[in-house]
Order: C-alpha cells, then structure tokens, then sequence
C-alpha cells in the first residue's frame, strides 16, 4: 500500500481536519488525490456549497516502495482520514474507488491571474456572518405551511448566489472556505486573494483553495484528467 509522508504533525493534522470537514457534509465523500515530488493536492467537493475545494500538503518525501514521483487517484475520505497518523506524519493511500463527476474535471495546474476586487479576510468573513443571519432571518418568519424545503432553497439560492463586489465571485464560495477551516483569522491578508484561468475562478488562502466555474463561459478552461 502506497504510503504518503507527511512534511510534519502540523502537515498531518490540517489534513485530517480538511477531511473531517469534507465527511461532515457527505459521510460517503471521496477526493481526488494528485501528487507531484513533495506536493500533494487533494481535491473535494462539499455538496451544500457547489464548489470544489483543494488543500495542498507537504510531503516530506515522494513515496516508498519504488513508486513512480506521480500519484493520481480517487478514494474515499473516510478511510483516508482513517489511515491519517498524525504522531508518524503519515497516511496510506486507499484503495481506489469509482469516482464522482466531478472528479474527472479539474481545473488547470497553471495560467492562473490575479483578480482584483477581492475585499480583505475580515470583511469577507463579514459578509458570510451577514448572510448567514439574513438566512435564518428570512427563514425564521416563513408560516409553518410555507416552510418547505422548496422555499428554504430558494431562499439559499437567493442569498449564496450573490456576487462579492464585481468579482464575479459567489458568497457560497467564501461561506465553503470558512467553513472548511480556509478563511481563518489571523495571518497577512496579502496571503489572501481572487485568481482565474478560463471559465474558472479561485479563492485562493494560506490553508487551501476554494474553487467555482463563472457562470456564462461555457467549457472554457475545463481539464479532463
């Protein structure tokens, strides 16, 4: 079994918090594991926020056992976490699992452009503390008869869909990169910015990427791998 070592605990830890985000909102949830060298990027996709979230890791060393320097393959999240030893810095790569949709469209390794427009850390966890009242507001004084999970949809719809600024950017994807753990206080807020690559936008932090198709640009930027 392949096993994957960790640059350090810390490596280890922020690894298995981000699964433990991801199995919070889909208990059957699997990522997409691609490594190169020392870097590992693992890839999931919470269905509550439609985005597609990527953690990079540090991997102190390739692999063992002669294994080629590449690594790419879709498991599941659960037994990921469970192989995670965070005392050893290591994890073992499961076995291989039929994978999602979404899985096998990534977006591109490189051709990434700042965007400008992006407000500061504080603010974006501002706007998503906004929203998230205005949603329990709007919700908290629908009739009994009209709470249906039709209207509270639409309600969410309402309130997620709507742009950061002129960034094109949605609200549910800064609500996805706090609530994975992404958009943490603290830290230089130059660490922090808005980048795209085709049909693609990226909100990019220090402790991982929240990424979204923009809306209207067809298959622009779309990478099958």
């Amino acid at each position: 079994m392949t096993v994957l070592h960790l640059a350090d605990e810390t490596e280890a830890a922020d690894l298995a918090a981000f699964l433990s985000r991801l199995l919070h909102y889909d208990r059957g949830a699997a990522v997409r594991l691609q490594a190169v060298g020392t870097a590992l990027a693992v890839f999931g996709r919470p269905p509550s926020f439609e985005v597609l979230a990527v953690r990079a890791v540090r991997l102190a060393k390739p692999y063992e056992n002669g294994l080629d320097a590449t690594l790419d393959v879709t498991v599941s999240a659960g037994q990921l976490l469970e192989s995670v030893d965070e005392r050893a810095a290591t994890a073992q790569v499961p076995a291989a699992v039929t994978g999602p949709p979404w899985a096998g469209v990534l977006p591109p390794r490189g051709g990434w452009q700042a965007e400008p427009g992006l407000p500061v850390p504080e603010a974006l966890r501002a706007t998503v503390a906004a929203a998230v009242t205005e949603f329990r507001s709007r919700t908290g004084e629908l009739a009994h008869e009209g709470r249906t999970r039709a209207e509270l949809d639409r309600i969410g719809r309402d309130i997620w869909s709507r742009e950061i600024g002129r960034t094109g950017l949605p609200v549910r994807a800064v609500h996805a990169a706090q609530s994975l753990g992404f958009l943490r206080p603290g830290g230089d807020p130059a660490d922090t910015g808005l980048f795209s690559s085709g049909a693609w936008l990226r909100l990019r932090t220090p402790y991982g990427s929240v990424v979204v198709r923009r809306a209207g640009l067809g298959t622009l930027g779309v990478s099958v791998r």
